[in-house]
Order: structure tokens, then C-alpha cells, then sequence
């Protein structure tokens, strides 16, 4: 008994040790954490998420390696957060950024979703509520493509303060973006010949470029490469009258495919609108008026908007070549005047889907349709690009 005695005793200060020994390692390891707080210190940051639903893939467009894509911001504070600065870098550990914008420089570049949303300050996110930054980097001549970009976005944080006074900031650093490495579709002309303006064409601020559509649950962004493509007559208009679609230069223009693929999607039948006069009410089902979707490659689809009805040549599923004849301009759906909408996305819906960039194998560049003069214009060779905004051009069919 007694033995057991000492036994249950020596149990108990082993025990006592362990559990001292216990307590001790906890305290120590609470003060170098707290050591390397101190060493270290982390700020919260914005309470915000940012997404970018949609990587970008780098194209030539005129001179520029150009990467477009957004960022979806979300206000989860309980205050407005204003963005005040942004910063791009790439991956190559450079202190200079692609693109360094703050104050007003950012409001052209945010649309500010919401009821309370403010035209006259997009860069101003409410609480709850969610900010879409349209960004378009291009790219330093001569320099790398990047694999991944890196942002930093500083936001102001409550309500304007009286001048002088200081403003919460906080600050977002190197958030990441990988840039696709996904080929750029090298099309050919979809017209025979002439002289055309690529309208609201590729840039940050065309309609285009802003052509969000909520559909099924799900924000898609088709347009964001599109153009509606003018042809400029002999008189250096789009139009000799403006009653007639006749009058247009563009109006029972030959279509031909941009490059060898399926017809996936076809659809005839809706007459053609009087210019300057749109169907009531444009709705999803009538936007596109006459239309063919061609696939020309795993995930690239090219959409052929405003057709001329009865002018498609084509049947579904019907293979088709570089260059063969499918349709003729028209002037039907969401258009106002004769024009080619054409566009390339990645998936089978010209609606539901994401926009993705291509390439021309060759045109010529007149310059820009603001100041474009009949006899007098730049004559500019470019091969694999983009055309831009507004741009006036002949493009060559395939030989």
C-alpha cells in the first residue's frame, strides 16, 4: 500500500511537471508570435473581392501588343470605398508599371453597377454594391509578353472629408492575373474588295467593349473584340441618300468565310430594317437579325450579325473553305444601317459567351475615320493585326 502511495505521488508531480512544461512552451510560443507580429505587420487590406472572370489573351492592334480584360470589384465594407490609384506590373519583377492611373484618369475606365451607383463618380463603390474596371494594357514596344500581371489598388475609404483632412486608404497588393497563352485566329477578309471602317471596333471605350449581358445567371461579354463594319463608297461616305438601304454602300455586299470551319448556327427570315429605324421591341431573340455562326477551330466561333434575308448561301452543318461566298449585308436585328457585325467568341452563342481576340493575315491601313480624306490618307501594310476603333481599311480576300 504504501508503495502505491509513493507511486500515485511521484504520478502527480510528473503530472504537475508536464503540465507546467505545457503552460510554458504556450507562453513563449504567444510571445515570439507576437515578436513577429511586430517584425512583420499585416493590414488587413480593403474588404473587397476582385475577380477576373475572363484571362486576357495578347493581341496586335496597330502598333501595340494590347491584353484587354476587367476586373470585378465588391464592396463588402459597411462604407463607399473610392478607388484613388491603380498599378499594373508584370511578371518580370520590374519596378515600372504597364500603367499607373489615379483620380479621374479612372473613371473612364469603371462602370459602377447598382441603384445608388454614380455616373458622375464610377470610381465611388457603395457598400454591397459592385464596380466593373475595364482594363486595356498595351504593351511598351519591343517588350515581353508577361505571363502573369500584378496589380496594386489603393481605395479611399468613408465619405469625402472636409479639405485637409486625411482619409483612410487601404491598400491591395500584387493581385494576380495570368495572361492566356492561347493562339489569336488568323482570318482573312469577309469582303471581296473596298474600302471599310471597322466601327466602335477594338478599344476601351467602344459600345462594344461596355456590351455586358446578364443572361441564365451568368455575365458574358461577346463583343468585347467586335466591329460593325462600313463600307466607304466612291464619295467618301457610307451612302449616296439615307431613305433607302439601297443607298448604302454596304447593303447586297458579298460574305465570305473568314476562314475553313462548320456552320454551326443559322438563322433567315426577319426582313430588313429602314435606316435610321430599329424593330420594337430589340429583344434577345431579334438582336442578332439574320445571322451565321461559323466554327473555324476547337472553341473559336465567328457570328455574322444583320444579314440580308434570304441571302444566305449555307446550310447547317455544312462544311465551308476560306473565302467561299455564305451571305450578303444586310440590314436586320439591332441595326440602324447597312453593316457587318462580326465578332469571335468561345463558344457556340453569339450572346452567351466570351469574346476573344483575332487577327486579320493581312490589310491596309488608311488611318482613322476621323480624319479621313478620299485622296488623302496614310497607305500603312500590316500583317496579323487587329484593327482599331474607327479604323479605315482594305482588307485583302483570300487568294
Amino acid at each position: 500500500m504504501k508503495r502505491n502511495a509513493r507511486c500515485k505521488g511521484n504520478a502527480k508531480k510528473i503530472n504537475m511537471k508536464w503540465r507546467f512544461r505545457t503552460v510554458w512552451f504556450f507562453l513563449m510560443s504567444m510571445v515570439v508570435l507576437g515578436a513577429l507580429h511586430q517584425a512583420f505587420p499585416r493590414e488587413r487590406g480593403p474588404r473587397v473581392e476582385v475577380a477576373c472572370p475572363w484571362p486576357p489573351i495578347p493581341v496586335s492592334i496597330d502598333e501595340h501588343v494590347v491584353l484587354a480584360y476587367e476586373l470585378h470589384i465588391t464592396n463588402f465594407d459597411k462604407v463607399p470605398l473610392t478607388l484613388s490609384k491603380l498599378e499594373v506590373f508584370g511578371d518580370n519583377g520590374a519596378a515600372q508599371a504597364f500603367e499607373s492611373l489615379s483620380g479621374d484618369a479612372l473613371a473612364p475606365m469603371m462602370l459602377n453597377l447598382g441603384a445608388t451607383a454614380s455616373a458622375k463618380q464610377p470610381q465611388r463603390i457603395e457598400p454591397g454594391s459592385r464596380a466593373i474596371l475595364f482594363m486595356w494594357v498595351a504593351l511598351p514596344p519591343d517588350a515581353p509578353t508577361p505571363q502573369r500581371l500584378k496589380h496594386r489598388l489603393v481605395f479611399v475609404s468613408g465619405d469625402a472629408q472636409p479639405a485637409g483632412s486625411t482619409q483612410p486608404t487601404a491598400t491591395l497588393e500584387a493581385f494576380p492575373v495570368d495572361v492566356s497563352a492561347d493562339a489569336v485566329p488568323v482570318l482573312s477578309s469577309p469582303f471581296r474588295e473596298g474600302v471599310w471602317v471597322a466601327g466602335d471596333g477594338p478599344a476601351n471605350d467602344s459600345p462594344h467593349r461596355r456590351a455586358l449581358l446578364a443572361i441564365d445567371g451568368h455575365v458574358h461579354l461577346p463583343e468585347r473584340f467586335a466591329s460593325d463594319w462600313v463600307k466607304v463608297g466612291p464619295n467618301g461616305d457610307s451612302h449616296q441618300g439615307t431613305a433607302r438601304n439601297e443607298d448604302y454602300w454596304a447593303y447586297g455586299q458579298e460574305l465570305l468565310a473568314v476562314a475553313d470551319g462548320e456552320v454551326t448556327q443559322i438563322a433567315d427570315g426577319m426582313l430588313d430594317n429602314t435606316p435610321h429605324q430599329l424593330p420594337q421591341p430589340v429583344t434577345l431573340d431579334n438582336i442578332l437579325g439574320n445571322y451565321i455562326v461559323l466554327c473555324i477551330a476547337p472553341n473559336r466561333y465567328v457570328t455574322y450579325a444583320h444579314l440580308q434575308k434570304g441571302s444566305i448561301t449555307v446550310a447547317l452543318h455544312q462544311q465551308v473553305r476560306r473565302g467561299n461566298v455564305i451571305a450578303r449585308v444586310g440590314n436586320s436585328g439591332q441595326a440602324s444601317a447597312p453593316h457587318l457585325h462580326l465578332q469571335v467568341t468561345d463558344r457556340d452563342s453569339a450572346l452567351q459567351a466570351e469574346g476573344v481576340p483575332f487577327v486579320f493575315d493581312r490589310f491596309t491601313d488608311f488611318g482613322s475615320g476621323e480624319t479621313y480624306e478620299l485622296n488623302k490618307h496614310p497607305s500603312i501594310p500590316r500583317t496579323h493585326a487587329l484593327p482599331g476603333k474607327d479604323e479605315v481599311l482594305s482588307l485583302s480576300a483570300a487568294r
